[in-house]
């Protein structure tokens, strides 16, 4: 049983698909938890469902000061975090690179990789100052693969999986574990970002012949996101159901 007793995540994206499995997981494990979306109204209405042992902060977190200014109000009054999971992200458009607008694809590596940068950047300080922390940071197989017709997403992927590695490396003489996962596609609502081509394309690639289940995911992030997790560091756990073991 993961033991995450009286620990406290930041779960990014955590009102809707795999972040709320992760939010449910995690409060199963003993965690306090601390959801983080732009979406107010869902995300007010998941931390009401869920009880008095999750809190919600709407913020955007391509905003380096208000990712800043969200950390420290949440250390003054919910407690500083022990862990951290950055989940949320978009899927852009599905267009060949020759075609690909220039505009979407700044927008979704801003969100994608940026705003993870900056959720790294500012939430590790504090684990630093107080010897103990854990990261994970939600990447994709297509950031290892690479996808055709989403050179935007699988760019910004392959970004969190280096920049993963990078933190992993200099918090390595700490307890700090800093991780990353790279799921296939789950059926969330990211699907209704993509063309029917292309989620017929990422399920033909799946040697399991299925999606992921969001609550296979949250079981690994939870893992990761454990004292238990003490040596594994910089590190990739793959969750593609066999598309890539590497």
């Amino acid at each position: 049983m993961t033991d995450l007793t009286d620990r406290i995540a930041v779960v990014t994206g955590g009102a809707q698909g795999l972040g709320r499995a992760t939010v449910e997981r995690m409060l199963t494990a003993g965690a306090r938890v601390s959801i983080w979306d732009r979406d107010g109204d869902l995300g007010r209405k998941t931390a009401i469902a869920f009880g008095d042992r999750v809190e919600f902060r709407q913020v955007d977190q391509t905003d380096l000061s208000a990712v800043e200014a969200t950390a420290a109000e949440m250390s003054n009054t919910f407690g500083p975090a022990d862990i951290l999971v950055a989940n949320a992200g978009i899927a852009g458009a599905n267009a060949k690179v020759m075609d690909y607008d220039p505009e979407e694809f700044r927008r979704v590596i801003d969100i994608n990789l940026n705003g993870v940068f900056y959720l790294n950047r500012t939430l590790v300080r504090g684990m630093v100052a107080r010897g103990y922390g854990r990261i994970v940071n939600v990447a994709s197989i297509a950031g290892k693969e690479g996808n055709p017709n989403a050179c935007a997403y699988s760019a910004s992927k392959a970004g969190v999986i280096a920049l993963t590695k990078s933190l992993g490396k200099e918090t390595a003489d700490t307890d700090i574990s800093v991780n990353c996962v790279t799921p296939a596609a789950a059926r969330t609502r990211i699907f209704d970002q993509m063309s029917q081509e292309h989620i017929d394309y990422m399920l033909a690639k799946i040697p399991r012949g299925r999606f992921l289940e969001v609550g296979e995911a949250a079981n690994m992030i939870a893992w990761l996101s454990s004292a238990e997790n003490s040596f594994t560091t910089g590190a990739v756990f793959d969750l593609s159901g066999g598309r890539a073991t590497y």
